[in-house]
């Protein structure tokens, strides 16, 4: 692995927990074997990184001052040419726009990372100057959804990390000797110590504990409190903490100012208020912590706690806020309530959970693989995709089309670069973690295919106006939006038609003749294209990408059946059905079916619902008919876990496409219905028996066939593994042409 040039530049080194974040991952991947220099306006950190080996530059980062952020880029310009550097790693807005100035006019001879430590203000245009770099490490998830909501950064371009804690630094270890007799603290005195910026952004929770000083000192005698930090408000803090002393009668508060020895501080505590890197400092020191601060208040930290802290590491953002009431609560509790061993206790939990989730080893290695991943993209050709299809509808088949494509083009390397149009974007990033626009956002559908290589169009049916002529519209417009703007395009393992409509086929014909390569799952869809004079030359019969997906394990997929309440005491059968025209004289026919397979048969049936809501109400229909009783499975579960439900199925009855693929790559027996020509076409290709088109089902005959299935499963399981391994081979044909494609655009 590389061991990169890595140029740090922030603001400055004065205390704070963002500078304190950069001087112990500075040291770690100093210590890693890295090459680590670092850039900023200086401060009382500069002789740690020193003590380090880490040298330093000055550079007057830390002012929104034009002139000085002029400066800066001409310092840090000659510091990049004169050190060599890989990487610039920037830890602030300041730094991350002149840094991104450089990385445009040095023609990307260094690769450039920045760090979100906090949300931003967004107002008078500053949004538009934030610079995020080629890729952000965000320190928590909730700042992972702000850079996306407010900046639309691609939800794979962030890394989440941590507050990497030095354990052998913080510990219960660490001698609090000096300090104690710095302030003249006697060990039987109980101390409370509060770590935070003393700016007025920053400062709340320090200015709630002054006010509420005097009643803490009644509750708890002979208290000692240390607030440190320094800031804007100190002078008027430090005058404030003086009134109280003289109203208490004596030095209760003591204000430390700014200082580096922050662990030998901490040492001292028996009770520590503080939040985000301050708070887990302490809690790897083994002090109970109550995490407070200007963003809201969690309170008292313990195993009850930690979700939530997790979600906005250890910031409060989101909680309710801090006020002196739940303060006062809290510190009396802490230290009147708990006995020693509750107390010792419950640092050793919070030591722990710094093992766990906040080492600094962790938090270096997240940085490296952000490195990594920048390193790559500025070195190797990059590929954006755009993949349109019927993507955030609810539609189980849909979705695992979408995932299946998804999975095998990132397969193809990290230099490939995936979006989806999504009816529901934010659902489709936080489901399935892929990156994803609104598919009717007129300017994200524009920039997304602007920004793009190639567009892939599917897979599925999308070229077909059985349901809509406006659906065909959609489809045919995105394809056409994509070659005026000099795209590449691919229609990825299709299913074409039915298109019935005269002006509807010459439409397609049109758009789809413009296509640089087409895919289609089925010889039916071939031929239908052909029908409508589009080229041959430009088509190639594959299979659905589907056949190459896999379920959730079969654990898991028990669990999901108990909850469910579903009784695995028979064998179950699982049953698809969807909504189509003129369809009740086959539910009442079909209900005639599924009574008899489970009183005849002794299984169980159970609805599953490939689109939520629609096929939970038909199969409502069918088990309104049916005397016998029935399962219906009415939460959304994902492709994956569906197509675990049917790998514990003994057969399938099925309507919906998808299921019988999943039922086959699953090697699960099926019998399907024909209410469209490509189910036909896959019973077919898989050799499995038809239970007939909807009009005309017989349901003797049907009966017939589950009894077949019933009495020879395993010849049709054979069959079913034959097949599916062929039409797995023939699935991932789709990325070799989709390569090939785009070797032919590199040329």
């Amino acid at each position: 692995m590389k061991k990169y040039k890595i140029l740090m530049a922030l603001m400055g080194l004065e205390i704070g927990g963002a500078e304190t974040h950069v001087v112990e991952l500075s040291k770690e991947l100093k210590k890693q074997g890295y090459d680590i220099i670092v850039a900023s306006n200086g401060g009382v950190y500069e002789k740690e990184l020193a003590e380090a080996g880490i040298r330093h530059y000055h550079v007057p980062l830390n002012q929104r001052n034009v002139l000085k952020m002029a400066r800066s880029y001409f310092i840090l310009k000659k510091i990049i040419k004169k050190e060599k550097v890989d990487i610039v790693h920037s830890h602030a807005r300041i730094p991350s726009f002149v840094c991104g100035l450089l990385k445009e006019r040095m023609k990307n001879s260094f690769t450039f990372v920045t760090s979100a430590h906090w949300v931003f203000y967004t107002g008078m245009g500053l949004k538009y100057i934030s610079n995020w770099g080629q890729k952000v490490i965000a320190v928590s998830d909730d700042i992972r959804e702000y850079l996306m909501e407010n900046y639309k950064v691609r939800y794979e371009d962030i890394f989440v990390t941590i507050n990497g804690i030095d354990t052998e630094k913080f510990s219960p270890e660490t001698d609090g000797a000096k300090v104690r007799a710095e302030f003249g603290l006697q060990a039987e005195e109980p101390t409370l110590v509060y770590v935070s910026r003393m700016d007025e952004s920053r400062a709340l929770v320090a200015r709630q504990l002054i006010a509420i000083a005097p009643k803490l000192a009644q509750a708890i005698p002979g208290l000692r409190m240390l607030i440190v930090g320094g800031g804007d408000v100190f002078d008027e803090l430090l005058a404030e903490s003086k009134r109280v002393n003289v109203q208490i009668g004596r030095e209760c508060i003591t204000m430390t100012g700014g200082r580096t020895d922050i662990n030998e501080l901490v040492a001292v505590a028996d009770v520590f208020v503080g939040v985000s890197r301050a708070a887990l400092e302490a809690m790897a020191a083994e002090k109970p912590v109550i995490v407070a601060g200007n963003e809201g208040y969690i309170g008292l930290f313990g195993e009850d706690k930690l979700e939530l802290a997790q979600e906005n590491n250890f910031c409060c953002r989101g909680c309710e806020l801090s006020n002196e009431n739940l303060l006062y609560r809290d510190v009396v509790h802490t230290f009147n309530d708990l006995t020693d061993e509750q107390r010792q206790k419950m640092g050793a939990y919070g030591r722990e959970v710094i093992f766990q989730y906040y080492s600094v080893t962790k938090m270096a290695g997240d940085c490296v693989c952000a490195y990594n991943a920048a390193w790559k993209e500025s070195h190797e050709k990059q590929y954006n995709v755009v993949m349109s299809g019927y993507y955030g509808f609810n539609n189980t088949g849909d979705e695992a089309i979408m995932l299946s494509m998804h999975k095998n083009i990132q397969q193809m390397g990290e230099n490939y670069h995936i979006t989806v149009l999504s009816n529901k974007p934010k659902e489709t990033k936080e489901k399935y973690g892929i990156e994803a626009v609104y598919r009717f956002g007129f300017m994200d559908v524009f920039r997304a295919i602007h920004r793009c290589d190639v567009l892939l169009s599917g897979g599925g049916s999308l070229l077909q106006d059985s349901t809509s002529t406006r659906s065909l519209m959609y489809y045919l417009s995105i394809t056409a939006a994509a070659k005026l703007m000099r795209k590449k395009v691919m229609l990825y393992a299709n299913g074409i038609g039915p298109v019935s409509g005269k002006r509807n086929r010459r439409l397609v014909k049109q758009v789809v003749n413009k296509a640089d390569l087409i895919t289609l799952r089925e010889e039916n869809s071939y031929e239908e294209l052909l029908s409508m004079g589009v080229n041959p030359k430009k088509c190639f019969v594959t299979a659905d990408p589907v056949f190459t997906m896999d379920g959730v394990s079969e654990e898991k997929t028990q669990e999901i059946l108990r909850e469910e309440g579903i009784p695995t005491d028979k064998p179950m059968v699982v049953v698809s059905v969807r909504n189509w025209k003129d369809m009740d004289k086959f539910i009442g026919q079909f209900a005639e079916l599924c009574d008899i397979i489970v009183e005849k048969y002794q299984r169980n049936i159970v609805f599953l619902s490939m689109q939520m809501p629609h096929d939970v109400t038909v199969s409502e229909k069918v088990r309104k008919k049916m005397k016998q009783n029935a399962y219906i499975l009415k939460s959304s579960y994902s492709p994956y876990e569906v197509m675990g439900i049917i790998s514990q199925a003994d057969f399938i009855l099925s309507m919906r496409l998808h299921t019988l693929i999943f039922a086959a790559r699953q090697r699960v027996p099926l019998i399907g219905f024909i209410y469209d020509p490509k189910i036909e076409y896959y019973l077919e290709k898989l050799d499995m028996p038809s239970g007939g088109k909807l009009k005309e089902f017989d349901k003797e005959k049907t009966l017939a066939l589950v009894e077949d299935v019933i009495q020879n499963k395993e010849s049709y399981v054979a069959k079913l593994a034959q097949k599916e391994k062929e039409l797995e081979k023939m699935a991932h044909k789709n990325e070799r042409y989709l390569e090939k494609l785009l070797e032919r655009r590199k040329k």
